[in-house]
């Protein structure tokens, strides 16, 4: 296991830190998946106030004793964004309880996704004065934010200088926040990756032209290559349900180097494939079509549209795409048969995509039953 430091937190942490959403079928497994994830290296355990029994499993494994001591683990809980300081104060002592420590190592206001939410914590006497206070009175050590949000947002947050780490999303198939993490860098701030396994395409059960596109790396592997080789991440997600899970990431948790010749050939490739497949009807992801009157988040429709044309990522793309509608600012936007061909994104675009068109096409193959987020908001 390789660890980098977290920013100005100064923390040095693991490559790859255990999320613990997913350990919940009951405390003896989520003790054993966390226990083997710190027997392998892992010194960051996170989880969140919303991530159903996460936090009351990781308060119960700690008390019962891990094989590192407390003063080499650090903890982080996420706290939902509220315009109420009262409540914030309230969902910090909760955790506090729940989580059964004196102290956590790092919080984060959980899913800065909204303007609204940026006007909250922008507010003096809002959700961000009682973790400031907390933090005086040596309850909480560092103070950061997650989003789910637009780029814009993203960088407004970290522009207010008010954090010391970002959790955020960011993986070789999803590259539209590399100015937030080059602004968080500038700010030296911790980088903290979202589910590059998962929400960066489903990369454990890859379709197989995928597979071959990648050979002879996997394309979870390659994924988590892209990443490490990047100085400014400091760490990446891994949101095992069973001690299992862990093995497959946890290969190269050692090989955090510059990219390889042969790896950076197989991205070539990969590129080159995608360009060739989708020809001239790829996105560029350059969001100039943005606004939509109908509030259809173009780009990233058909950014799922690329992946399930080039690299037979249609699963992932329905996974993806049947959020809309269903998750609010988590994954906000309409979906793509709400177009009405009013023509406002054509002009904006310097591809000359026929926009609708494809809009209407990805909807045919991507849109199926509705899916919600894990957990609500």
């Amino acid at each position: 296991m390789r660890y980098r430091r977290f920013g100005k937190t100064n923390l040095y942490l693991s490559v790859f830190s255990l999320g613990t959403m997913r350990c919940l079928a009951s405390i003896k497994e989520a003790k054993q998946t966390i226990e083997q994830g710190v027997a392998r290296g892992i010194n960051h355990l996170e989880t969140a106030i919303g991530y159903g029994k996460s936090e009351e499993y990781l308060g119960l494994a700690l008390k019962s004793g891990l094989s590192l001591p407390r003063k080499k683990l650090y903890i982080t809980t996420k706290l939902p964004p509220t315009p109420d300081a009262k409540q914030m104060g309230q969902y910090l002592e909760k955790s506090l309880a729940r989580l059964q420590l004196e102290y956590i190592d790092c919080v984060a206001i959980h899913g800065i996704n909204t303007r609204e939410h940026l006007a909250w914590i922008k507010d003096p006497k809002g959700c961000i004065k009682p973790l400031i206070k907390a933090k005086a009175d040596g309850k909480v050590r560092h103070i950061g934010f997650s989003t789910h949000g637009s780029l814009e947002v993203i960088l407004r947050a970290i522009e207010t200088n008010l954090f010391e780490f970002v959790n955020l999303h960011y993986y070789y198939f999803f590259r539209r926040n590399e100015k937030a993490i080059e602004l968080a860098t500038q700010k030296d701030m911790g980088v903290f990756i979202i589910s590059p396994a998962d929400k960066g395409g489903r990369l454990y059960t890859p379709p197989q032209t995928l597979k071959q596109l990648c050979h002879p790396f996997s394309p979870l592997e390659l994924n988590y290559r892209y990443l490490l080789s990047d100085r400014r991440i400091t760490t990446l997600s891994v949101g095992p349900a069973n001690p299992n899970e862990l093995s497959e990431p946890l290969k190269v948790s050692d090989r955090d180097y510059p990219l390889t010749t042969a790896e950076i050939n197989v991205l070539d490739k990969l590129e080159t494939h995608l360009h060739k497949t989708l020809a001239s009807d790829r996105c560029s992801q350059c969001y100039q079509c943005l606004p939509c009157p109908e509030n259809i988040n173009i780009p990233e429709v058909l950014r799922l549209r690329n992946l399930a044309v080039a690299c037979d990522m249609t699963e992932y793309g329905k996974y993806r795409y049947r959020m809309f509608e269903n998750a609010g600012h988590w994954f906000p936007g309409n979906k793509a048969n709400r177009c009405t061909n009013c023509g406002d994104c054509l002009p904006r675009c310097p591809q000359k995509l026929n926009i609708p068109n494809l809009l209407r096409d990805t909807h045919q193959r991507l849109n199926g039953s509705p899916r919600r987020r894990l957990w609500g908001d």
